[in-house]
């Protein structure tokens, strides 16, 4: 079996997950930070707990072996969404720098865990750089895109091209259309999702048109989100396999879209861990092996 960082569809192997009692920590921590950090509503500890401890389980039934991302209370209840913190190349983890202030410890950690955990760090995101790991998806094993986005900064995209060294042939740089302004969370996997090689789920109207081109260029077949679905997370969707995904729950149509497209599709309850706080089952895991 051949392994690699370098791909959003192989089979899933190894996965970092962080629980909702290790982000979220307490009542309390959830009441002072939910509105600061632009969630939706102040989750549910009790309720996000059920729900972490079953997208893990369903996370394993489906093959892969979970990591937890241990507690840390110096991080926010953002550190919930644990792919923002890392980038994974064949050369190991890169460490980001977060876009939004309040998330600035997180790589650190990051960075802590990794070493226990013997996974090799080939390099940070420093200084005025801003780069996290939503705005990042393989669309190729030597094609990475990386947004420019209000979380992603042209400085954070030039180190990006250093660390990543000859792992790429090409880093497509995607800019980020305004939408809903810096405060919002849109990152590049809010509008695209790979499935499989050569097919990916998307949200057209706000994807730039090179990046569109290019995708189809390269041969792949793009599944539209429903629209009326991009704000319950329709088009954050986690390929554990080629053609078989994890998306949250509350989603028909688009998870319909997905059916047609020859895909298997497991659905969990994130009304607390993904929808009040905008990330998706993309956001909630940071993929270290992948099987090709």
């Amino acid at each position: 079996m051949n392994t690699t960082l370098q791909s959003d569809t192989g089979r899933l192997l190894k996965v970092i997950v962080k629980s909702a009692p290790d982000a979220f920590v307490s009542p309390a921590k959830l009441a002072a930070e939910w509105q600061p950090l632009n969630f939706t509503h102040c989750p549910d500890l009790a309720r996000a707990e059920a729900e972490s401890d079953a997208f893990a389980a369903l996370l394993r039934r489906l093959g892969a072996e979970v990591l937890p991302a241990p507690r840390d209370d110096a991080q926010s209840i953002d550190s919930l969404y644990i792919r923002d913190a890392g980038i994974v190349c064949d050369r190991g983890l890169i460490l980001c720098s977060m876009g939004k202030a309040n998330r600035r410890a997180e790589p650190a950690a990051l960075r802590r865990a990794a070493e226990a955990w013997g996974v090799p760090v080939a390099g940070e995101i420093t200084g005025t750089g801003r780069v996290e790991g939503g705005d990042v998806a393989w669309i190729d094993s030597r094609t990475l895109a990386i947004a420019r986005s209000y979380r992603t900064n042209d400085e954070g995209i030039r180190q990006l091209r250093t660390l990543l060294g000859n792992c790429v042939d090409d880093l497509v740089v995607v800019p980020l259309p305004h939408y809903r302004g810096p405060s919002d969370v849109f990152h590049l996997m809010s509008i695209y999702s790979p499935l499989a090689p050569g097919l990916a789920l998307v949200h057209s109207p706000l994807m730039p048109v090179p990046f569109r081109e290019l995708l189809l260029a390269k041969g792949n077949t793009l599944v539209e989100v429903a629209p009326e679905e991009i704000d319950s997370l329709g088009c954050n969707v986690l390929a554990v396999a080629p053609r078989v995904c994890v998306m949250a729950a509350g989603n028909p149509v688009t998870r319909r879209r997905l059916l047609d497209a020859g895909c298997e599709v497991h659905e969990f309850s994130g009304e607390e861990i993904a929808k009040k706080g905008g990330g998706g089952p993309t956001c909630l895991t940071r993929p270290l092996a992948r099987a090709v």
